[in-house]
């Protein structure tokens, strides 16, 4: 019973990373940049929330509180791309990479100018009560955590394989200049990808808040989402989410059966195996690049 007890709260964290991973491989896959600020985004979106829901603030429901934080985190992934990203257009992904990291910090320092530096928490329905599944108990947080993620997973793999703006997405990442002339307009797609990808991160971080206490460093897990995307096979979102649950199951039966300390390094120690014996990640969707 210990050892389901670990499996299913190790998913539930799983699923936070896998959607945070998720941003990193929608980026990736329309643009071939890697946004190392999606975990910030995701800090970022569940502070709009305590500052939406929360009493001291201004005490919305939260159902009605939460597509107003997806539009905000949405319109501002667009914002971002419109008046930032866009003048790195031909710039080498290292200035992107750099820049994305530069970004976090502000979003950093943005979030503890406004919300402040203690831990707060977000008044959510979710965290309200707990299930028991014979001798194993879930929040009902954790519930919609794993709920959410495997439907969001799924939406964003058809979306990208049956829509016409998902291909162009990736149309867009496979060659920009010949997408520009068979009539995508790169720009606008461009944009599109970076407002969803702030609205999956505003997701996550409503999610991740409704667990726990919230703080301006929530947004490092994207280090461990980051490793997870890596794990899965960067582009693939199916292989985000199983990158996800690898590194959040991984970390609970570390911290239980091995030496103190040990769960931190665990997930790291995976990405080294996979980099080393699979480097394209263990659900690669491995393609030829066309020039």
């Amino acid at each position: 019973m210990d050892v389901l007890q670990l499996l299913l709260s190790g998913l539930a964290n799983g699923c936070v990373y896998g959607l945070v991973a998720l941003g990193f491989v929608l980026i990736y896959k329309a643009t071939e940049a890697v946004n190392f600020a999606q975990g910030d985004f995701m800090m970022l979106g569940a502070f709009v929330m305590v500052g939406l829901v929360n009493p001291h603030f201004m005490g919305l429901n939260f159902w009605l509180a939460v597509p107003i934080a997806l539009i905000i985190m949405g319109a501002l992934g667009y914002l971002l791309d419109l008046t930032v990203l866009r003048f790195m257009f031909g710039q080498s992904q290292t200035a992107v990479v750099i820049l994305t990291i530069s970004l976090g910090f502000v979003i950093r320092f943005v979030a503890g100018v406004i919300w402040g530096h203690e831990p707060q928490n977000l008044h959510s329905p979710l965290a309200l009560g707990d299930v028991r599944f014979g001798g194993v108990v879930l929040s009902l947080a954790d519930i919609a955590v794993i709920v959410v993620t495997l439907l969001m997973t799924l939406a964003l793999w058809q979306f990208f394989q049956r829509t016409k703006l998902g291909l162009a997405m990736q149309a867009a990442s496979q060659n920009q200049m010949a997408a520009y002339y068979m009539g995508i307009p790169v720009k606008r797609v461009q944009g599109a990808v970076w407002a969803l990808a702030g609205i999956v991160a505003c997701v996550a971080g409503i999610l991740y808040g409704s667990k726990g206490t919230l703080d301006i460093s929530a947004g490092f897990i994207g280090i461990k989402a980051f490793a997870a995307a890596v794990i899965g096979g960067f582009g693939s979102l199916p292989g985000a989410l199983m990158g996800g649950l690898i590194v959040g199951v991984i970390e609970p039966f570390a911290a239980r059966y091995l030496p103190t300390g040990y769960s931190q390094i665990a997930p790291y120690a995976i990405l080294i195996f996979v980099l080393v014996f699979r480097p394209h990640g263990l659900f690669a969707q491995v393609r030829v690049k066309k020039v």
